[in-house]
């Protein structure tokens, strides 16, 4: 992980000049071992790291008895039942629900390959949720960065390098089209493939590819991420994308019908205003159901509040951990929100959905591409109305509670 914060010192634009990159990787190479040789030092030269809050999910026993011999890796493109594979998609949200797809193909195409997958570490419960992914690798790079003076992160950073370096990975994937997303990569034991400089959102980050890959950039990011794992390993996806979530069933389940709102997302541009929320609660409320309204942080439970103002209909849910909203997501008869992450979930869970798009282009990320039972609205520049929310609304949740998409 110290490259992540040596790579803040390189020059980008060495690492696209070919004449330049080797020397770029060598100075790169040089940062790493000259930071890994100060935190030994600061350690007082003890083996050992005590992790405090980014805690590693436990390794099955036995997984890992060949790790020791990282020579003459095992081709991935045949039946291997040992085959390693390790997928680097560290965020976001929604990002990693269009990724997910992957596990369940490498799973079909490569019967006995065992998957590990590199997430930021709000997101790891997702992606656990997955019975597929043998371990999740937990990453703070988001936290990390406020606190890099602080002794613990850089235990932290051992720690996790430790992690990639535990596995002699037969493929390693990056999914992440960034350049930390390819250096977390080239940090791991194992051949990395990456897409190519004209199909990859940062060009410079295919300098640390030993192979890459031509993805068409005009299709949906999940077809993307299905066509980059399937030309590392030699196999052409195929059918539907199956996501293969197992979300924990709630605690106490709602019993009558419901609906769940999620109004919020980090970019302002993606908001619908909020009169066209009310009037939307208005009429989910008058066709019998209940409405949940999702929040993430206090400017967002406020915003909550004043939508659910006046409406005995409408509840403001308390914060809800992620493996918790997947649950309640999962049970809802009708999920309706902006281009979010939750949004995106809801759809991969099989779920009523309909997506609000207001400044992205749903062709390339929208819910439709994981569900049967999801629609999306709008597009850029181009802001629904709630009389077109609500008449699609009343399609997708006229069925029963039972009737959801069962491929998911």
């Amino acid at each position: 992980m110290y490259g992540i914060i040596a790579a803040a010192g390189i020059d980008y634009q060495r690492f696209g000049r070919e004449a330049d990159r080797s020397d770029a990787v060598l100075e790169l190479s040089a940062r790493v071992a000259s930071d890994d040789h100060e935190a030994k030092r600061q350690r007082g030269g003890r083996g050992g790291h005590r992790v405090e809050r980014t805690t590693l999910l436990p390794r099955p026993e036995g997984a890992y008895s060949h790790a020791a011999n990282a020579i003459g890796r095992r081709s991935c493109r045949g039946n291997n039942v040992n085959c390693q594979a390790l997928v680097i998609r560290p965020s976001s949200l929604g990002d990693i629900v269009h990724a997910l797809p992957i596990v369940h193909d490498l799973k079909r195409h490569r019967p006995g390959i065992e998957i590990d997958w590199v997430a930021e570490e709000q997101f790891t419960s997702l992606v656990a949720l997955n019975r597929g992914v043998r371990r999740v690798i937990p990453l703070a790079l988001r936290r990390w960065r406020q606190s890099l003076l602080v002794r613990n992160t850089w235990r932290e950073f051992v720690a996790v390098r430790r992690e990639l370096k535990l596995v002699p990975y037969d493929v390693v994937i990056d999914l992440q089209e960034q350049l930390k997303g390819a250096l977390v990569a080239w940090l791991a034991q194992g051949p990395v493939h990456g897409p190519d400089r004209a199909s990859i959102r940062e060009p410079v980050a295919t300098v640390v590819y030993r192979h890459t890959h031509r993805i068409d950039t005009r299709q949906h990011l999940i077809d993307r991420c299905r066509q980059l794992a399937g030309k590392a390993l030699g196999y052409e996806p195929s059918g539907e994308p199956r996501f293969d979530l197992a979300p924990h069933p709630e605690p106490s389940p709602q019993e009558s019908r419901f609906a769940v709102c999620l109004h919020a997302t980090s970019r302002t541009d993606k908001l619908w205003p909020e009169s066209h929320w009310r009037a939307l609660v208005g009429e989910l409320a008058r066709a019998g159901m209940r409405v949940l309204l999702v929040s993430g942080n206090d400017e967002e439970a406020k915003r909550s509040v004043r939508l659910a103002e006046g409406n005995p209909a409408a509840t403001v849910l308390a914060r809800r951990e992620l493996p918790a909203l997947a649950a309640l997501l999962a049970r809802a008869d009708l999920v309706c929100g902006v281009d979010t992450g939750l949004t995106h979930l809801a759809a991969a869970l099989g779920t009523p959905t309909i997506a609000i798009f207001i400044a992205t282009d749903p062709r390339l990320a929208g819910v439709e591409r994981a569900s049967k039972r999801a629609r999306d609205v709008g597009g850029i520049g181009s802001v629904p109305t709630p009389d077109e929310i609500s008449l699609i609304a009343n399609d997708l949740s006229g069925g029963a509670r039972n009737n959801r998409d069962p491929a998911r």
